[in-house]
């Protein structure tokens, strides 16, 4: 192995759409139905209103931060620069706590559009052994990796819009406008807030790519808010279709695409099984670029100091091996035991909300601490970070109320509050701060701390 700390430049504008859309297209696919039981449709479309607002602003604000410090850490790369060394790595725990427990998630999903397919194989099984394969794929190299990811991802929308052809014709008012739409009234909405981020969850995440694009100034932008845009369409529509053909009513699943279909066209007719079978790319590329995202924010974490210094070695490939498979054999041993994905879901939420709100705080400290700080891309500041601030907590808060205080996770045939399964995340790594963080830290390379140059 090559004893380097340097990331290649290989990616190109339509490579980091590839990556923001691929890391959240499988969220379109599944987990977001869960609002339903929590809000109804209305409840779940107000919420997912609510979500789409934030993210806009959010990535607008995020595309600022990016291009500012294009550094393979992001958030915690941010939050350092703005709020110090402790702050950066609890943002980079929270932003750990998005990208290792959401692959599981993904990959339980995965495992039951595979059983729905083909019901004589065992969701662990082909859930374990997805997983398993695309932590090897991503060691192939990030320019191979970005490629299949653009592959994956073009698929999918090509699934999207299969699904949308198919069910368009069939939607009916009464599955949308009926006794379960608003369940729950206001309560309900923000009960579903949670679910309504799963749509867009990780779209930041092709920032932790940034030292590997060829323009960072340029194609950051780009890159995310070609994004948001696709995937704001494709929310309005994946919603629209699934309650209209009444996904909003009876048994929940983590195939709800074909379940929605099906209802329609019958068990085991082709279209549902079409929709199935591609909805696995979308699978594929959000648990693809998430492995992908986990292993750059864990290497970013070891180079500046946090994590051990043998995590940010890279292979010939320009490939943080120990960061791609240290938190994957975590993630796996979570996705094997886990029953659904709904805990995992909002574990993933959790970390992920918690970090915007640290990267926006972040994005207005850097503004009157660093005013001649280089900015290729600004915000319209304070109104749009602002928005996303505010519409961030408010999205924590409904996340905490809702959701971690309600929801157990399933482990080995144990049920564990998430309350607990948090605390101890946040508890172990403060211990760890304290006693071996702060030392290495301060041995640490100084200039792999801020931004690299652009």
């Amino acid at each position: 192995m090559k004893e380097t700390h340097e990331l290649k430049k290989h990616l190109k504008p339509i490579h980091l759409w590839a990556i923001a859309v691929g890391m959240v297209i499988s969220g379109q696919y599944f987990g977001w139905n869960y609002g339903f039981e929590q809000g109804g449709i209305i409840g779940l479309a107000i919420a997912a209103v609510i979500v789409t607002v934030f993210y806009t602003a959010f990535i607008f604000s995020y595309s600022e931060l990016a291009t500012s410090i294009p550094n393979a850490g992001g958030p915690s790369a941010y939050a350092r620069r703005a709020l110090g060394p402790f702050a950066g790595f609890m943002t980079g725990v929270a932003c750990l706590l998005e990208f290792v427990f959401a692959p599981p998630a993904i990959a339980v999903s995965t495992g039951a559009y595979i059983n729905f397919l083909i019901p004589s194989v065992s969701p662990v099984y082909a859930t374990v052994g997805v997983f398993i394969f695309f932590i090897l794929i991503n060691l192939i190299g990030v320019k191979e990796a970005a490629i299949i990811e653009l592959i994956a991802t073009i698929v999918a929308l090509i699934g999207l819009a299969v699904y949308y052809a198919a069910g368009l014709p069939h939607i009916t008012t009464d599955n949308i406008i009926n006794e379960y739409s608003f369940v729950n009234g206001w309560t309900g909405v923000l009960a579903a807030i949670p679910f309504g981020i799963w749509f867009y969850l990780a779209i930041e995440g092709g920032a932790m790519a940034a030292e590997e694009v060829e323009n960072p100034r340029k194609d950051i932008p780009k890159g995310f808010i070609s994004g948001i845009l696709t995937l704001s369409t494709a929310t309005l529509l994946t919603l629209l279709v699934t309650a209209g053909l009444g996904g909003g009513k009876g048994e929940l699943a983590d195939y709800p695409l074909p379940q929605a279909l099906s209802s329609v066209y019958g068990e085991g007719s082709v279209i549902p099984t079409i929709v199935a079978v591609i909805g696995l790319f979308g699978l594929i590329a959000s648990l693809h670029g998430i492995i992908m995202g986990y292993s750059r924010q864990t290497y970013a974490l070891a180079r500046a100091g946090y994590f051990p210094r043998g995590l940010a070695k890279v292979n010939k490939k320009g490939v943080p091996v120990w960061s791609l498979l240290v938190p994957g054999i975590i993630a796996v041993i979570c996705a094997g035991s886990a029953t659904f994905a709904n805990a995992l879901i909002i574990l993933s939420v959790f970390g992920a909300v918690v970090m915007y709100c640290i990267s926006m705080v972040s994005l207005f400290i850097l503004r009157r601490k660093e005013p001649n700080l280089e900015r290729p891309f600004k915000v319209i500041y304070p109104i749009v970070p602002g928005i996303a601030l505010v519409l961030g907590l408010v999205c924590l808060y409904s996340i905490i109320r809702y959701s971690v205080f309600t929801t157990s996770l399933s482990l080995f045939g144990m049920t564990v509050p998430l309350t607990y399964v948090i605390s101890f995340i946040f508890i172990s790594a403060i211990l760890y701060y304290v006693l071996r963080g702060t030392k290495q830290v301060q041995s640490a390379p100084q200039k792999l701390d801020s931004s690299v140059e652009l």
